[in-house]
């Protein structure tokens, strides 16, 4: 509502950006300006940095949907994906590296820290700016659904069903998920050089695979590869249950970037491709608001029922990695059948994708005839 009542999604973004960007400087100056309740401001300056990059996703999201062809997005957002995550891992070894050279002037590396953050912001609010809006008039008189209206087709449309699999998916999933780290530390007893190693493997796995799953989901369809990664997916945390050397969890890791790297990319491409789009707007923030309630529901459910649960080898967070791996498998069984492609795709066998590469010459080849069956149907009748 914001978006249209600002004219044009790129006029409510850059303010927005702005904001963001400058945030980061008042976190700077707590220990100077504040010299009580320094947590709690420390709590209002992060959550207005996290509420202006949580409102700036949806008509980003929405301006992007029309900015790139539907039959590129996958290939342009994995490769975006894949630089993005290269970018995160490197600055994140930068900021560390800072930490550890200044071990002794935390507040100097903090400082380069966060001046550096948000010099970057404002060079990415530059290019932002850059970027063209293809429909800038958004009218606030125009015929649109309300978002109750949208919330009543929940069950009864293609969307509404997809919007309520990511629901359930991300509250079993965020069951477990908080708690890996807990497990490392508290129950393994793991050093942090491998803790790191084991929680930087999904990033560098995405950010080399993520280009991947964008090219086959432009060809075979998100739909497709939604579904191959979400049968994965349950088995993640179930991998956690059965070996507790830092090898193994390694090699969970590895398997749970791959599987992550095409659900997370093709989630948000089928929103984009599903939502109609004079409300498209308003379905990705539907989208983005109830995929947050299941993930927090989640991570309640699993902190409140973890400790009243038996132990497995020791251990209930282990019972709660079984638990998520189950209840995922069973959401993705019974809802996900009920979701449909919406764009025209190549019918391509799930072992021919993942094993036999997207062969171009044969798969332009069935696309023609494939297309032409259409055309003769079509003058048919």
């Amino acid at each position: 509502m914001l978006t249209e009542r600002a004219g044009s999604r790129k006029a409510f973004l850059i303010p927005v950006d702005f904001i963001q960007a400058l945030t980061w400087l008042p976190i700077l100056g707590i220990p100077i300006l504040f010299h009580t309740n320094q947590v709690l401001w420390l709590i209002v300056f992060f959550s207005l940095s996290t509420v202006a990059a949580g409102i700036m996703g949806t008509p980003w999201s929405a301006m992007m949907a029309d900015l790139v062809p539907p039959e590129v997005r996958g290939s342009y957002f994995g490769l975006r994906n894949g630089i993005g995550n290269l970018v995160t891992l490197f600055f994140s070894f930068v900021a560390g590296g800072l930490l550890q050279i200044f071990t002794g002037n935390t507040r100097l590396a903090f400082t380069i820290i966060f001046v550096g953050s948000t010099v970057g912001r404002l060079i990415s609010l530059y290019f932002l700016s850059l970027t063209p809006d293809p429909h800038p008039a958004l009218s606030v008189t125009a015929p649109r659904e309300s978002i109750p209206q949208i919330t009543r087709g929940l069950f009864s449309t293609n969307i509404g069903r997809f919007i309520t699999f990511i629901i359930f998916f991300n509250l079993t999933q965020n069951i477990a998920a908080p708690f890996f780290s807990v497990y490392l530390l508290r129950e393994l007893k793991i050093n942090y050089i491998n803790y790191q190693i084991i929680n930087a493997i999904p990033t560098i796995v995405t950010m080399l695979i993520v280009t991947w799953w964008g090219k086959h989901a432009d060809k075979a369809g998100n739909i497709k590869v939604l579904y191959i990664t979400a049968l994965m997916i349950p088995f993640v945390p179930m991998l956690w249950t059965i070996n507790s050397s830092t090898l193994w969890l390694c090699a969970a890791q590895v398997y749970s970037g791959f599987a992550l790297a095409g659900f997370n990319l093709c989630a948000g491409l089928f929103i984009w491709d599903a939502a109609p789009q004079e409300n498209r707007t308003r379905y990705i923030t539907l989208f983005a608001a109830l995929s947050a309630l299941g993930s927090t529901l989640g991570a309640l459910i699993g902190g409140n029922i973890g400790p009243h649960l038996p132990q497995i080898s020791g251990s209930y967070f282990v019972t709660i990695f079984l638990l998520s791996g189950i209840l995922r498998l069973i959401v993705v069984i019974v809802l996900f059948r009920h979701i449909s492609e919406v764009r025209d795709v190549l019918p391509i066998k799930t072992t021919e994708l993942l094993f036999a590469g997207l062969r171009p010459a044969a798969l332009t080849h069935r696309w023609r005839k494939i297309s032409h069956g259409k055309h003769k149907q079509n003058n048919s009748r």
